[in-house]
């Protein structure tokens, strides 16, 4: 018996434990789940909650009507966001394996970013010194997430331009950043 509960943790046959929030570290029917959401007590990923802004979600005037941001500003927007978060967090944390934004309009999955580290306890120092500070005026919320690969959190649709349920969507649709930002910051590690 232990066997077989073993073998379908966090998957849809466990009645038990949530496998979206097992998968992705986040669920959309969020304290109200009928499932067990187990927030780890170690892990390599931590999950910022709603902490990057898109200013295409958020961008309106003064007399309520939307105001157009390029395609080009909205990528240096968010490249400037990316590499600030990347770099304080391997600055002051611990080398970083992977960090990943949320690019959904779902409340449980708009904004989050998940950073990978490379061990534990970076990760969990993180998370202890980031849930005492703030970040473009509001209180960061920051949890180990259960998330180990990425690929499984991802909607496979959208990578492949297909998804029909758009920024609803309840897999991630992670939000890309430039090559030359992806270099820059990726590559630095080969060269120490």
């Amino acid at each position: 018996m232990a066997e077989y509960l073993a073998s379908i943790f966090g998957t849809e046959k466990d009645k038990v434990n949530c496998s979206f929030y097992f998968k992705i570290g986040a669920c959309r029917h969020g304290d109200r789940c009928s499932r067990l959401h187990n927030k780890p007590t170690f892990s390599q990923t931590i999950a910022l909650m709603n902490i990057y802004r898109n200013p295409q979600n958020s961008a309106q005037s003064a007399d309520g009507l939307r105001c157009a941001v390029s395609d080009v500003e909205m990528q240096e927007h968010y490249d400037e966001f990316f590499e600030e978060v990347f770099t304080e967090m391997e600055e002051k944390y611990g080398e970083v394996e992977e960090m990943n934004v949320c690019d959904n309009l779902g409340d449980h999955l708009v904004g989050n970013v998940y950073v990978k580290f490379r061990r534990e306890e970076d990760a969990e120092k993180a998370v202890i010194d980031l849930n005492n500070r703030w970040f473009n005026g509001q209180p960061i919320h920051a949890e180990l997430s259960p998330v180990t690969d990425f690929r499984e959190a991802c909607c496979r649709q959208y990578e492949m331009g297909e998804c029909t349920r758009g920024g609803f969507c309840n897999f991630m649709h992670l939000k890309p950043i430039s090559r030359e930002l992806r270099r820059e910051l990726y590559g630095r590690r080969r060269k120490k």
